[in-house]
């Protein structure tokens, strides 16, 4: 073999086994690595070609399931069904919710391999609700005076079969905003705001 030649398989073999050292990265670690990044643009982040989400809310007992991404479109009909099901079910009052919210929901189930719907315990907040809520004490209990909630970039959950420390580990292992823990209530808080945890 030729020094040419030699120099080709030489690199071939380099980069055969830096791929190899980077897929057997990617299957030891408990993350994907779609999920691992969060300087990943959330539309690259969440390219499933099919997004589908499962809920159940706490205080009104409704159930949705809805595909509301496809092919990287997001569906206009199943966001205006989950926009009501995350409404304000104290005033009936609906506002969208953040997309990249539903994002960071689908990027927790696969993280945690589960297809149990989210047990939903406040989404979107008026103001109204959510001065009540400070007003009752909810301060004490991480109610913000300028909550995401009053924008729709905030859920409230749990997920059946799912450890409550487990699900705000996968939470914040994703690094896609802010996580809050909240065991005596029984529900982790994610939102889209920056990187934080409480």
């Amino acid at each position: 073999m030729d020094q040419n030649g030699q120099t080709r398989h030489a690199l071939h073999r380099r980069g055969f086994l830096a791929y190899g050292a980077v897929a057997a990265a990617a299957a030891i670690s408990p993350i994907r690595a779609f999920a691992a990044s969060p300087t990943v643009a959330a539309g690259a982040r969440a390219k499933a070609p099919v997004r589908t989400l499962s809920f159940l809310h706490t205080h009104t007992g409704e159930r949705l399931k809805a595909t509301y991404c496809c092919d990287g479109k997001y569906e206009p009909e199943a966001l205006k069904a989950i926009n009501v099901l995350l409404r304000d079910f104290r005033t009936n009052r609906v506002k969208d919710i953040d997309p990249q919210a539903l994002d960071l929901l689908h990027e927790l189930r696969g993280t945690l391999e589960t297809d149990q719907p989210f047990h939903i315990i406040s989404g979107y907040r008026a103001p109204e609700t959510n001065q009540l809520l400070r007003a009752r004490g909810g301060t004490q209990t991480g109610v913000a005076s300028q909550s995401l909630h009053m924008v729709g970039k905030a859920i409230d959950l749990r997920l059946p079969g799912v450890r409550l420390d487990n699900l705000r580990a996968a939470a914040r292992s994703l690094k896609l905003g802010g996580v809050g823990y909240y065991p005596s209530s029984n529900f982790v808080h994610v939102d889209t705001g920056r990187v934080r945890y409480w």
